[in-house]
């Protein structure tokens, strides 16, 4: 069995954050029969209606929550970055409620949901750091919903772009030359209720008033005041413990 120790390093990072860990506890964790597996962009994950059977961890790429209508119309729920839990929320659940798919090339490590499911009604300090983090999933949700639900399309784009910032910081993702800002227009346009059009222009809007430089998918922020402010940006919601100070406030 192949050690992905080092794989998981943004996972276990994640985890310390929720709980403090003992070192048994990040033992039994490790010992688990994880198996790496590579994905292309597009390929699904999970499907809704699926019988999960398998728990996965991100370990480099990104991935994203959609919701389907009937007509086929997509609404993307959450993006999800390296060291997140793909099926957290289908941990006890008897079938998935929701698709999950790559958004770019991604690896992750996958380990039998059974394994699991038996590890954590065995360690209640791993119970609860998962539980902890499934909490803040859907505090992020909630998040999200006021997002696309009550401001406008400037103040949804700069919101997501504040987000997407501060969450690759949690990482050491964070660059100060900026970040590759995965999404197509119109997956953007699927995140925050909005057309392609739409999305370019305000991208343009806010490239104009200096908040941000943009070079095809890559975004430096050049104002993080003015643009947490046109966000309505309050980072609470991510319950993030290890920002860099030159993002917080």
């Amino acid at each position: 069995m192949e050690d992905l120790s080092p794989r998981l390093d943004r996972f276990f990072q994640k985890l310390r954050s929720r709980e403090a860990l003992i070192a048994a506890d990040v033992d039994a964790i490790r010992a688990l029969p994880f198996k790496l597996r590579t994905l292309t962009p597009s390929q699904y994950m999970v499907r809704e209606g699926q019988l999960p059977q398998r728990f996965g961890i991100i370990c480099d790429g990104f991935a994203y929550r959609q919701k389907l209508t009937i007509e086929g119309d997509r609404q993307i729920a959450m993006i999800l970055v390296p060291g997140d839990m793909l099926d957290l929320p289908n941990l006890f659940l008897r079938e998935s409620d929701h698709d999950i798919q790559a958004l770019t090339a991604l690896t992750m490590a996958e380990v039998p949901l059974e394994a699991v499911r038996e590890l954590v009604l065995a360690r209640p300090m791993i119970a609860r750091a998962l539980w902890t983090d499934s909490l803040v999933e859907g505090s992020i949700t909630r998040e999200w919903l006021l997002n696309v639900g009550r401001r406008n399309a400037r103040t949804r784009i700069a919101h997501l772009l504040c987000e997407f910032q501060l969450r690759l910081e949690s990482i050491g993702q964070g660059e100060a030359e900026g970040y590759e800002l995965p999404m197509t227009q119109e997956q953007l346009g699927d995140a925050l209720g909005l057309t392609p059009v739409h999305v370019n222009r305000m991208l343009q809007s806010l490239e104009r008033e200096g908040l941000i430089h943009r070079r095809q998918r890559r975004i430096k922020v050049q104002d993080w005041p003015k643009l947490r402010l046109a966000g309505q940006f309050n980072q609470r919601y991510l319950h993030l413990t290890n920002v860099k100070p030159s993002a917080n406030f």
